[in-house]
């Protein structure tokens, strides 16, 4: 099936996701579609980022996507089940394969999640990974700088080594030894965690996942593309196409030159 595969996010984060998808499944075109006239979505309701979502996804089968990804912790853990219901293709979301993954690497039954405001707030997480084992502790904790800190491109950067003292300091306390990385921004300064907390804790990259997860979607449902011909990648923003590319190049394994922007609230 020929088909690509619709991925979307708030902003740049979404492109770990997409960076694992085409390592792992290196056959498959993709639609990508970042809103970063919008972002960030952890801080906004519930009901604005369903309106959101719903928008970004009418946008997407517009490109004849067979299935979609969303590659946002807090569009998969506040809208995903209510556009699951109204689809006819499949779509995943990137917090069940990552609280999966937490379950399986803890030795100590201690796991941490950060994310964003609205995903630490919804308890999605805790309720995935307590139903996969009830003797695990969660500790959770919102870390609304994380977002921006990478949109600004400051991966390797004392600020961002500040921050993730500030707001970690919790899970050395608890101490975890399963970290998940709950939103796709995260990855990005995983290097700045990693030093923090210590190479006794395991990062969970949902990013990695999820990929996984599509792989294992696909080829059950006997939609995996088995064309020949090269892959091909469509990028589109709802703003900022330089910033965009720019970023996009240090995240991807090659050079980002047709990102177009979409007016996403015509949809």
């Amino acid at each position: 099936m020929n088909n690509p595969i619709g991925v979307f996010d708030s902003g740049v984060g979404g492109l770990t996701v997409v960076s694992e998808i085409m390592r792992q499944l290196p056959g498959e075109n993709l639609v990508y579609f970042g809103d970063t006239a919008r972002v960030p979505y952890g801080s906004k309701s519930k009901k604005t980022v369903l309106k959101y979502s719903k928008q970004i996804v009418r946008f997407l089968k517009t490109k004849n996507v067979k299935a979609i990804v969303v590659a946002c912790n807090t569009a998969s853990a506040l809208a995903l089940d209510e556009i699951a219901e109204e689809l006819d293709i499949p779509i995943i979301g990137v917090v069940k394969p990552g609280a999966k993954m937490a379950v399986e690497t803890t030795k100590t039954g201690n796991v941490g999640v950060i994310g964003t405001e609205s995903t630490v707030k919804s308890g999605i997480y805790n309720d995935y990974i307590r139903e996969l084992d009830s003797d695990v502790t969660v500790v959770s904790k919102p870390c609304p700088l994380f977002v921006p800190l990478v949109e600004e491109g400051l991966l390797e950067d004392r600020v961002t080594d500040d921050i993730v003292g500030r707001y970690l300091r919790v899970m050395k306390e608890y101490k975890v030894d399963s970290l998940v990385l709950g939103c796709t921004h995260y990855p990005l300064i995983s290097n700045a965690i990693e030093r923090f907390m210590g190479k006794r804790v395991k990062l969970v990259n949902p990013a990695f996942e999820t990929a996984k997860s599509l792989k294992e979607l696909l080829t059950e449902q006997g939609m995996l593309n088995t064309s020949k011909q090269k892959p091909e990648y469509q990028y589109y923003v709802s703003d900022g196409v330089e910033k965009f590319i720019s970023f996009a190049d240090s995240v991807l394994p090659y050079h980002v030159t047709n990102t177009e922007i979409v007016d996403i609230e015509s949809y």
